[in-house]
């Protein structure tokens, strides 16, 4: 214990009894106190200055108060007494500038109202000064006395117009209104070289001088002049306020606004020509015109910023200043400035946005009021007008697309804004039809275009630009100048020399395409529709449009090259040798680039190209070889087209899309006798040409990876190619391989492009369109580049991918515990089905099996392996589609086509029947089994989301088309036929009376508005009046049939995969599939018998024959391999006695069919012609089981 004490007890040797700490501890100790030694010092300083500071303000704010104690007794004692120019500088200007631009700043708002007194005192004594004749007591004298008396001058003269220019910043009301006024009149004063009243003509030059000086000093920008004037503008002016005022109506809000233009226009109009002389004279300063240009630009430059940006600019000004603004002189100075300095100006512009609430960007108004002040309208009608009297065209477009260009962002991200919140409708709903057709009736018809968007007013004030007075003013100019069409490589607007360059097509053309981008993003309630009818109705643009294309493009030299060479080719015989090893060598390129296009699919399926080298991915994969077939699609693969739109320059890209956008929409009411009689606007051949160009540059911008949904020219290239490709395949006017040319060398194979094509579909679902392969796209978008053979294996991949996902996830395939059984009654066959299958939905699906119960209440016997199924639908569809069941009619033509009988819908469960019906021919398509049935045009194209037009009426209701085009071409007064805007309808013996708009029937059809009493009525009888009918069949389609799989076909060709192919079919290719049983072979003498009479049947003959079997006249379009069950002969032995046998007689029995297996019971004929006749009589006879 004593040691431990004795250890507790130790003192250090180092003298010091404190805790030691580490070396790191005591450097962070250190710092710490270095820091806050540090940040007293800098406290200490801060304070310091703080104070001093404080102390400055106080003293001047003394100094401040005591002047102006000082300065009112002084204004008081010289009340209405005339005083020196000298004394007014020193003893008035100067104290009231000490106070007003110094403490003022800071105590403004406590004494404000005194301080406007003092303004109102001292800018009267001022204005009573510079109109004194005297020049001892006007104050603008003192600028030419000695250097310093001027130098004083001028920078009193500047502090005052700064203050005066604050002035428009405050809130008028009282005392402050007053002060704005008075504060006008000295601006303008002191600016204007003619209110000083001292001077002869000899002191002129140094006058103007001196204007010149203050003016340049104001342009600079230091004044604050313009952004003092918007303030003012926009918090005194509202809208619509100054329209109506005459110079007899002036008042002081007047005056103040007058003066605050003629001090923003004071700029480009203070001095004249002469005035340049004067100033010469009177200086020795040779720098003056330039540095008067630079100042007229900078007040050009703040002009566009601060107010050509104030919104409704036009309409806050009195109807009398608008000459101004429009003077040719200033206008042009605008207009220029804003295309040269738009790397100045643009980005000042974005700062003024961000104070702007509105969210309209500050570029829009600038756009608006360029456009408003350089176009006036006629008194006598709102659509005709002219622009304003000088205005040089080229630099008001220039100007227009250098503001929307920098718009351009701001309105490409609404559009994606407004297709993320729009809904999936159809792309072309005839409302936008409607519309065309309207502007389409007469050149004076009303554009009650709807634009009366209540949140971007601005679109509404742009009403000249789709005016045809406008264009066509445009057009003029460009004809005018006789400016040699060729593409302009200026990338600005002005060379380098400062010469402004012509306007050519391809300047209105960039103008028209961002404002259709516009008019898509903002325009509610038409769209792009204002500025496409203009664009479409006007006389010769689309004409110059494509003039300029081809000659750029070099469409003609191309293919007619293409065709001069095919023609040599093909009369050219010496060279097959050289022409085959090309083909070799052609063959080995395509298939190379097929496998390609296999293996990368595969890659991306996670695949190797071994699984799926099938022999049936082998048959699938089309590549023709080098024939003369393919030299002739090759005619119409044209090859300045072949790299897609990125091939393309982008003045030219500009031009195409105009054109596509502008073309698109007048295909829609072009009608019949327009296109292909009149040929108007373009010949067939142009037609063909055109239709080629955009072929191959939609095909090639897929491949080239650009037919992304964000490219608008491949947007406006799509749908003007789909208008001319259902319009040929409505009426043909180009050739098949036209269509197929750009896709004859690298087609990818029939699998690969199915799979590509569903990747893409689910990837749409998913909302994931950016990741689809370009393959499935391609497929989607553009797929008549594909044969119609090839398609319809993709249909079928499609099925049997279905069908293999199903039976993953447990479905029965054939009879069994997990089928779905269902009994009918032959003669309920309809009801029985719709109350079975009806509410199955997609489930239908599901293998199907049957059972028929007699007319005494009691099953058939028999098992459904297919079969029976296949003799239950087809007999339901023979039911319902009959007209006499009265769901569906047959058109009035000779096709006799079904489409839906218009009241059905006011049946009891007439919709409901419509939708089962279109599950019934969902699951043949999905089966493969063919109805002999064949559906109208119109409503096919309305079931694929197609767009019908005016002309389809002719295949729905000729009489009605051909009374409609008669009224259209009617030379006399149409009010004669005493027509309203009512149709009349049949409904069940009642004939009731439809409106075609609300108060149709007090509105007569006129020459002004006969088209769109065209309009209306077809869009009544190809939508309005079956569209609840086509939209109930199609969600019954779509319950089997994706419509993705559907978008591959045409109308015509769904018909026929519904139906089957050509009325006459391939006897080898049905007699190499075709199965025997009963004891027949291909051998038997009775079926070689059969072999050769069916070959020398007529084609109608052999229709029947296949009806006869197998219920439907046509074959199946892949062919007999595709046909379930197969086509089978059955040997039906019949006995005949020895005696008829020895006599020579044959069988006497009739063949028999069973159609629901496709199965012809053929007796055992010994001759031909018996075998002929019977067979004849049967099938003609129509009928099958109860023969014998």
């Amino acid at each position: 214990m004593d040691r431990f004490r004795k250890q507790e007890h130790q003192v250090s040797l180092r003298g010091a009894s404190a805790k030691e700490i580490t070396r790191d501890a005591l450097l962070e100790k250190v710092m710490h106190e270095r820091e806050l030694r540090n940040h007293a010092k800098r406290a200490t300083a801060a304070a310091l200055f703080i104070q001093r500071v404080w102390r400055a303000h106080y003293a001047a704010k003394c100094i401040a108060e005591k002047f102006r104690t000082e300065w009112d007794a002084f204004v008081a004692q010289f009340d209405d007494v005339p005083l020196s120019a000298e004394l007014i500088s020193k003893d008035i200007v100067r104290p009231f500038l000490f106070f007003m631009s110094g403490p003022l700043k800071l105590c403004h708002q406590v004494q404000g109202t005194d301080d406007d007194q003092r303004m109102v005192k001292c800018f009267r004594i001022l204005l009573q000064s510079i109109s004194c004749p005297n020049a001892e007591q006007n104050f603008c004298s003192l600028a030419f006395n000695s250097v310093e008396e001027h130098a004083g001058w001028f920078f009193q003269a500047c502090k005052l117009l700064s203050i005066c220019f604050f002035t428009l910043t405050k809130d008028a009301g009282g005392a402050a209104s007053v002060v704005i006024a008075l504060a006008t009149r000295l601006m303008v004063s002191l600016t204007d070289v003619n209110t000083w009243n001292h001077f002869v003509k000899d002191h002129k030059g140094d006058g103007s001088l001196v204007a010149w000086k203050l003016i340049n000093w104001i342009s600079i920008g230091n004044a604050s002049l313009y952004s003092s004037v918007r303030q003012y503008m926009m918090k005194h002016n509202s809208p619509l306020t100054g329209k109506y005022k005459s110079v007899g109506e002036m008042d002081e809000s007047f005056i103040i606004t007058a003066s605050a233009i003629t001090m923003v226009l004071r700029p480009f109009c203070a001095l004249k020509p002469e005035d340049f002389k004067n100033i010469h004279s009177a200086s020795n300063q040779s720098d003056y015109p330039e540095s008067y240009n630079a100042g007229i630009k900078g007040a050009a430059e703040q002009f566009c910023v601060y107010i050509l940006t104030i919104p409704h600019l036009t309409q806050r000004l009195p109807a009398v200043l608008m000459p101004a603004l429009q003077h040719t002189v200033t206008f042009s100075h605008f207009l220029k400035t804003l295309v040269i300095s738009k790397e100045v100006i643009f980005p000042a512009i974005s700062n003024l946005d961000q104070l702007n609430l509105t969210g309209t960007p500050s570029s829009v108004w600038a756009l608006v009021n360029i456009v408003s002040l350089a176009s006036v309208s006629d008194e006598s009608s709102e659509y005709s007008g002219h622009l304003v009297k000088g205005l040089d065209c080229s630099e008001y477009v220039f100007a227009l697309c250098s503001i929307l260009e920098d718009l351009m962002p701001w309105i490409e991200n609404n559009r994606q804004i407004k297709r993320k919140m729009a809904e999936d409708e159809e792309t072309f709903d005839e409302n936008h039809v409607s519309a065309a057709v309207k502007h389409y009736s007469s050149s004076n018809a009303n554009n009650e275009d709807g634009l009366t968007d209540m949140n971007l007013s601005f679109i509404e004030f742009l009403r000249p630009l789709y005016q045809q007075w406008h264009l066509q003013l445009l057009l003029n100019t460009i004809k005018k100048d006789s400016f040699p069409m060729h593409v302009t490589q200026h990338n600005d607007m002005w060379s380098q020399e400062g010469m402004k360059r012509k306007l050519e097509l391809q300047d209105v053309a960039q103008l028209y395409s961002y404002l259709i981008a516009m008019f898509s993003a903002f325009n509610s309630s038409a769209g792009p529709l204002p500025i496409l009818n203009l664009l479409a109705f006007t006389q010769g643009f689309l004409s110059q449009l494509w003039e300029w294309l081809q000659q750029y493009l070099s469409l003609n030299k191309a293919s007619h090259s293409k065709v001069h060479k095919h023609a040599q080719t093909s009369t050219n015989s010496g060279g097959n040798q050289i022409q085959g090893t090309q083909g070799r060598k052609e063959e080995s390129l395509v298939r190379n680039v097929s496998s390609k296009w296999a293996s990368a699919f595969l890659r991306m399926k996670g695949r190797s190209s071994n699984e799926d080298n099938t022999s049936d991915m082998g048959k699938d994969v089309s590549i023709q070889q080098c024939t003369d077939k393919d030299n002739v699609c090759q005619v119409w693969d044209l090859e300045p087209m072949k790299r897609g739109p990125q091939g393309i320059p982008k003045n030219t890209s500009t031009m195409l899309l105009l054109f596509c956008a502008t073309y698109a929409h007048l295909l829609m009411v072009l009608d019949d006798e327009e296109f292909y009689e009149k040929q108007v606007p373009f010949t067939l051949e142009q037609q063909k040409t055109i239709a080629a160009m955009l072929n191959t540059m939609v095909y090639n911008g897929f491949l080239s990876n650009a037919g992304n949904h964000s490219n608008p020219l491949m947007e406006a290239a799509v749908r003007c190619l789909h208008f001319l490709y259902e319009r040929d395949c409505r009426r043909s006017f180009c050739p098949p391989s036209l269509w197929l040319a750009p896709a004859v060398k690298y087609r990818p194979p029939v699998a690969a492009a199915a799979r590509a094509h569903e990747a893409v579909a689910t990837s749409l679902k998913l909302g994931g369109s950016s990741v689809a392969p370009l393959m499935g796209s391609l497929v989607v978008t553009v797929p008549h580049v594909f044969p119609f053979e090839e398609r319809v294996q993709m249909f079928r991949e499609f099925v049997k991918a279905d069908k293999a996902s199903r039976r993953m996830m447990g479905e029965v395939a054939g009879p069994g515990p997990g089928s779905i059984e269902i009994a009918v009654r032959r003669d309920h066959i309809v009801e029985d089905g719709f109350n079975q299958l009806n509410l199955l939905g997609s489930k239908l699906k599901s293998c199907i099996n049957v059972s028929f119960v007699n007319e005494c209440g009691l099953p058939e016997a028999g098992l459904d392996y297919g079969g029976l199924f296949k003799e239950f639908l087809t007999d339901l569809a023979k039911a319902a589609f009959d007209p006499r069941y009265g769901l569906f009619l047959q058109t009035l033509t000779d096709e006799r086509l079904l489409f839906p009988h218009p009241p059905a819908r006011l049946l009891g469960n007439g919709v409901q029947m419509i939708e089962f019906l279109g599950r019934v021919v969902g699951k043949a398509l999905y089966e493969g089994i063919l109805l002999d049935y064949c559906f109208s045009h119109v409503f096919v194209r309305k079931l694929l989301g197609r767009y019908s037009f005016l002309d389809e009426l002719s295949g729905l209701d000729p009489e009605l088309h051909r009374n409609l085009m008669y009224l259209k071409h009617y030379e006399g007064d149409v009010k004669d036929l005493a027509l309203d805007f009512t149709v009349m309808e049949d409904i069940f013996g009642k004939r009731v009376v439809i409106e075609l708009r609300p108060g149709g029937s007090n509105m007569p059809v006129t020459i002004e508005n006969r088209l769109q009493y065209i309009h209306a009525m077809a869009d009544y009888k190809l939508n309005r009046q079956i569209q609840p009918l086509i939209n109930a069949f199609y969600r019954g389609l779509s319950d089997l049939i994706s419509p993705s799989w559907l978008c591959l076909f045409n109308a015509q060709e769904f018909n026929q995969l519904l139906s089957g192919g050509e009325h006459d079919f391939d006897v080898d290719d049905l007699k190499s599939n075709t199965r025997y049983s009963g004891g027949y072979s291909e051998s038997s003498r009775t079926v070689k018998l059969f072999w050769e009479v069916v070959k020398g049947l007529e084609p109608g003959e052999r229709s029947i024959l296949l009806k006869f079997v197998t219920s439907c006249s046509r074959a199946p379009l892949l062919g007999f391999k595709h046909l379930q069950p197969p086509f089978t002969i059955h040997k039906v032995v019949c006995d005949t006695p020895v005696w008829a046998m020895i006599g020579g007689q044959d069988v006497e029995r009739l063949p028999s069919a069973s159609t629901c297996y496709n199965t012809l019971k053929l007796p055992t004929y010994k001759r031909l012609s018996t075998l002929r006749n019977k067979l004849l009589y049967a099938i003609q006879a129509n009928a099958g089981f109860e023969l014998s």
